[in-house]
């Protein structure tokens, strides 16, 4: 895949100055980092990825390193934020690795002097400099969309909502269902880019059609394909493509006005109980293996041109998108929540 939709998708994700001098020099894996990181034997690795994936890469990288186990633990980015602010004001430092679908996690950790200058090689060699901490500390690991998409057994194509507009229909009050951003990182992402590409008053007018709110952006397409809601607002476009593969009556929709996209980044805590294992992990997760993990079982998008994008995969270049902003979003999340939640009758 070419590198170079990365970089005009998501030009502002971090604010990136011309050179990237204050990074540490790229790491490739070694024999002594190895032998050091089996010295170690496991690490703890924090994920919002969904579980199949996160278990298939924790299986991947036991199995290219035996006597290095992963021990997963997954949950939505918020939530795993929230744990590790109170595993730290407790004294507890068990994270090693971590991986988050809100990009915002990354520069509030960052800014608290939580995570470690580590940059892998194959992040150096080909992540385009917007998807990449200046500093070095932490970088997108996995990119994805989020589209409209609708239940095929329930609604006709030349019915569908082309457009979020078309979601204000009065035909789709009660038929609708949207993921909450106070639980999912990849939500917040969506809704922080709604709202500067739509406005509040878009989000007011939404919060009135009688929608299904759920959790995780794992759980809308979950809905739509039983049947519970025809339509989805938003939740992750690699775990909708996963269920078409298998069946499930759905179709997505690009809307019309453009699609939000969600980085989701990696990074090393700085005091990590298991310093080697966190960064032969890391490596590998970058690594051209570990994308494409992510590509054949996720059927997420990768920055690395070596890897091969799933079939399936519409190319981005035939896709009106909204560029992240993780630096804005990151200070406006606590109002986000709160104007949200008032928005939606939570």
């Amino acid at each position: 895949m070419k590198m170079s939709w990365g970089l005009s998708l998501c030009a502002f994700l971090f604010a990136v100055p011309a050179a990237l001098a204050a990074a540490p020099a790229p790491t490739a894996i070694t024999p002594e980092l190895t032998a050091a990181a089996k010295k170690e034997g496991k690490l703890v690795w924090y994920t919002s990825i969904e579980l199949l994936t996160a278990q298939k890469l924790a299986k991947a990288f036991e199995d290219a390193y035996p006597g290095i186990s992963v021990q997963v633990e997954r949950n939505g980015a918020e939530r795993n934020f929230q744990r590790i602010e109170q595993e730290r004001g407790s004294g507890i430092h068990n994270v090693d690795a971590a991986e988050a679908s809100d990009m915002g996690s990354f520069i509030l950790w960052k800014r608290q002097n939580w995570l470690a200058p580590f940059v892998p090689k194959d992040v150096a060699d080909h992540w385009p400099a917007a998807q990449r901490d200046a500093d070095g500390m932490f970088a997108t690991v996995r990119f994805n969309l989020s589209p409209i998409v609708y239940n095929t057994r329930m609604v006709k194509a030349e019915d569908a909502p082309k457009s979020f507009a078309d979601l204000l229909d009065p035909k789709w009050s009660g038929k609708l269902v949207k993921a909450h951003p106070g639980y999912s990182g990849t939500i917040m992402t969506v809704t922080y880019e709604m709202e500067k590409n739509l406005g509040w008053d878009y989000l007011q007018k939404l919060g009135k059609q009688h929608i299904m709110q759920v959790q995780s952006g794992t759980e809308p397409p979950k809905k739509v394909a039983q049947g519970e809601r025809p339509v989805m607002v938003d939740g992750g476009e690699y775990l909708v493509n996963q269920m078409k593969a298998s069946g499930a009556p759905l179709e997505i929709v690009y809307p019309t006005e453009g699609t939000p996209t969600i980085p989701g980044g990696a990074g090393i805590f700085v005091d990590a109980p298991h310093p080697n294992a966190a960064k032969l992990f890391t490596l590998f997760l970058f690594s051209k293996d570990g994308q494409q993990i992510m590509s054949d079982t996720a059927w997420l998008r990768s920055f690395h041109p070596d890897v091969k994008p799933h079939d399936g995969v519409k190319p981005l270049g035939e896709i009106k998108t909204w560029p992240s902003d993780a630096a804005a979003m990151v200070d406006q999340e606590t109002d986000i929540k709160k104007k949200y939640a008032e928005a939606f009758g939570l």
